[in-house]
């Protein structure tokens, strides 16, 4: 059986043959193409299409996958263009799959290769983000001033508030257009699939969960070790991941611990570091820096920068509570992974979080844009954890049957990730997958 992955970043173990770095978004993908690696299966065959740049546009190469390049504007993903057609053409025809498999809507080459391709029952179109769901959530929360305004950078590049969502919207229509042209879909949570059902109401679709990044399937969080009030979000570089939320929340906490610090992974849009980067900050990175000002929380936020697998890893373990305050979500990696560490977690019911966890199980949830829920859930940790302390006890403002459910998130929420997260499982129901949609074509 030959598969051909359609990704939308090149894999570890591409990168590693071509001496590039292979980033850190995605990571569930590096995860199962380790564990099909190391299967071994010799009934499958496996190759792999990737953006890149356009010295590499025409790339192949041969070595424990068969790999192909393909140039795309990843950075202007909300254009179309009809020369991936060609090159995905030129892949198929070069490797001569029984199957594709599409990983992610979120660009232009998804479309490209349902058409290049042209066999819906033989496409498989894995659901990640959600475009056009993303575009209907991008301005929760925002300030109609701070939605309307254009920086010099924004006026540049075309790229305010109101021009990203426009964007997402774009970008949202060449996904619909694919998963309409598709005859098979994977997902895992019931918002995924109502999703795709809507966009094509004929489409076959498999549940099947995500492995992840090994690493994190080592090491466990303890609260003795950990710097104590410490809040931990992956990413706040656009509006959907919600740090406004938690910029505004953060004055509640600070009244009731004054020592917390919210530590943000990813690229800092605050122009912190320097007077160039001040001069090239959008509007929401303006509005983020604003709202810092006025609450003069300035020392008590910090930025980390892009972190690889193991960095982001003992940043979990060093939080006192990791936070997901999005406005969408469909299973977000990072909530997973904090999950399998035994991270205590916050985050916001938005899409498909709440088939990764259960409220106060193994982990809080709020509605989602409710400041004063977001930092009551967060105080809720930090106090039932004061009792490990018995010097430093506060008057009881958590009962104490929650106190003993917030001390055992830990454990059920490693409990629950390791089952939804399972390698091993997650590879099997993948190849029960392929040869169900191989066979039945078979028998047509």
């Amino acid at each position: 059986m030959r598969v051909l992955w359609v990704c939308n970043r090149i894999l570890p173990v591409v990168a590693k043959e071509l001496n590039m770095d292979a980033g850190n978004k995605e990571g569930w993908l590096a995860g199962l193409s380790e564990r099909i690696l190391e299967e071994k299966n010799t009934e499958l065959e496996l190759g792999v299409a990737f953006p890149a740049g356009k010295d590499l546009a025409k790339w192949k190469g041969e070595f424990e996958v068969s790999a192909y390049a393909f140039y795309e504007d990843v950075q202007r993903p909300e254009l179309y263009d009809e020369n991936l057609e060609v090159r995905m053409r030129e892949i198929v025809e070069d490797f001569k799959p029984d199957l594709v498999h599409i990983f992610g809507t979120e660009f232009p080459h998804t479309l490209a290769m349902v058409k290049a391709f042209n066999n819906p029952s033989r496409t498989l179109v894995g659901i990640q983000g959600m475009c056009t769901l993303c575009a209907d959530a991008y301005l929760e929360g925002l300030p109609e001033k701070v939605v309307k305004r254009s920086t010099l950078r924004d006026l540049l590049k075309n790229d305010s508030i109101l021009e990203q969502q426009k964007k997402f919207y774009k970008r949202g229509a060449y996904e619909q257009k694919a998963l309409s042209m598709t005859g098979n879909v994977t997902g895992r949570t019931d918002l995924d699939r109502e999703y795709s059902l809507k966009c094509n109401p004929r489409v076959k679709y498999f549940f099947m969960n995500e492995t992840l990044r090994y690493n994190f399937y080592q090491g466990t969080w303890n609260f003795k070790t950990c710097e104590k009030h410490s809040i931990f979000v992956s990413q706040g570089d656009y509006p959907i991941k919600g740090l406004h939320y938690m910029l505004q929340a953060l004055p509640d906490i600070l009244d009731e611990y004054p020592d917390t610090k919210v530590y943000v992974a990813g690229n800092c849009i605050t122009g912190d570091e320097n007077l160039r980067k001040r001069i090239k900050i959008p509007s929401y990175g303006k509005y983020l820096r604003e709202l810092m000002e006025k609450n003069n929380i300035q020392d008590k936020v910090i930025y980390l920068g892009n972190l690889n697998a193991e960095a982001m890893k003992n940043r979990f373990l060093e939080s006192n509570v990791f936070v997901s305050c999005s406005t969408m979500e469909n299973s977000p990696n990072s909530v997973g992974e904090a999950m399998l560490l035994g991270v205590p977690v916050v985050a916001s019911d938005v899409g498909g979080v709440a088939n990764l966890l259960t409220d106060m199980e193994e982990g809080i949830l709020y509605d989602a844009g409710n400041i004063k829920e977001l930092s009551r859930a967060i105080i809720k940790i930090f106090d039932a954890y004061e009792y490990e302390d018995p010097g430093k006890m506060r008057p009881m403002r958590v009962k104490e049957e929650d106190v003993t459910k917030v001390r055992s998130f830990p454990v059920k929420s490693r409990g629950r990730a390791f089952e939804t997260h399972n390698p091993g499982k997650n590879y099997k129901r993948l190849m029960e997958i392929y040869s169900e949609i191989c066979e039945e074509k078979d028998e047509t």
